[in-house]
């Protein structure tokens, strides 16, 4: 999901690199294939840095590696596509934190409610934290080709205002099925329960009223064509959806050494993009939402309702789903 300047990132560190975008494959070669499936449109920002990534290893390779991606989900949503690599029936994946989670779980952590609020606290706490979720997944048998990123979190309903989280109440909010953060949240506030659904059952649940609230980036809104069914938006950031895209260690060791170098190297790019200009979307994509949307942004004794029920949530998250060490490490990073 970017624009055409944010192809030209990848495009200038690929020829950093020495790739050449306009030599001849190899047409003798018998191509290794490493397939990615991925929830994202091939047409959105993230399909675009994605595809740029797929020329740059093809070319860089001379042919002999090619990445192939799945899109809009046919692989399944997150928790099943990292199903599908523990089991080898899939490469790889690009998922958002939840999906990540299901790979080593303190990474989904990095999501915990109202911490990072702005991505210079993200980039403080993830960068602190790196080695050890690296090493984490790749205990877990997933090698980390890069971080990127999918939004900040916003409120978006139909309907009706929210300002305060009892505003939440008898209404009927979505949260990923997999994910294990934000049902405590409903929790924390109390008499909401939440329609847990998969990605793909976003949209339908939407049309038929099932559901009517989402928190989502504004840019995964607008792409996958959520916004287009909500009518307010609460200009309160609870925190980072943060992404990566995952490759099975057993299949990065398979590869010949300059093969995985190559695809090493050209997946650092591609991450470059998905952190920088997807950030820069996102903010273009609430810009355009806030054109056609009611707006409201809560005063600050209404955020402070919000603060309440984000620490009671994560301290209801302890223990069971993170330890305390972890939550109390990221709550200093978030100060």
């Amino acid at each position: 999901m970017m624009r055409q300047e944010s192809l030209a990132i990848v495009i200038a560190g690929g020829l950093a690199l020495g790739l050449s975008f306009g030599s001849p494959r190899n047409a003798c070669a018998q191509a290794e294939t490493i397939k990615i499936g991925t929830l994202a449109p091939k047409s959105s920002p993230w399909g675009k840095v994605f595809e740029t990534w797929v020329k740059a290893v093809s070319e860089k390779s001379s042919g002999k590696l090619e990445v192939q991606f799945f899109y809009n989900g046919q692989q399944g949503d997150e928790d099943a596509m990292v199903g599908k690599i523990k089991s080898s029936q899939l490469d790889g994946a690009a998922i958002s934190g939840v999906g990540l989670g299901k790979v080593y779980k303190p990474i989904l952590a990095l999501q915990l409610p109202g911490l990072f609020t702005s991505w210079s606290k993200l980039d403080k706490a993830r960068d602190a934290m790196r080695s050890e979720f690296e090493k984490g997944a790749k205990d877990a048998g997933f090698f980390i080709a890069g971080w990127g990123d999918v939004g900040l979190m916003r409120t978006m309903a139909k309907g009706f205002v929210v300002k305060v989280p009892d505003d939440l109440k008898t209404k009927k909010p979505y949260y990923i099925r997999a994910d294990g953060v934000r049902p405590a949240v409903y929790s924390a506030i109390g008499g909401v329960s939440g329609v847990p659904l998969n990605v793909p059952e976003v949209l339908p649940n939407l049309n038929t009223g099932a559901i009517n609230l989402i928190q989502a980036p504004c840019l995964v809104a607008e792409q996958l064509q959520w916004a287009s069914k909500l009518d307010n938006l609460t200009d309160l950031i609870s925190g980072p959806v943060i992404g990566a895209i995952v490759i099975s260690q057993k299949r990065m060791d398979a590869l010949p050494a300059d093969l995985k170098t190559i695809l090493m190297d050209t997946g650092k790019i591609a991450a470059v993009a998905l952190t920088t200009r997807i950030r820069s979307e996102d903010d273009a994509a609430c810009s355009r939402l806030k054109a056609k949307m009611t707006v409201t942004t809560p005063s600050t004794a209404e955020k402070a309702k919000w603060d309440g029920v984000f620490k009671t949530a994560r301290q209801k998250l302890v223990p069971g789903t993170f330890s305390a060490e972890l939550v109390a490490k990221l709550e200093g990073f978030a100060k």
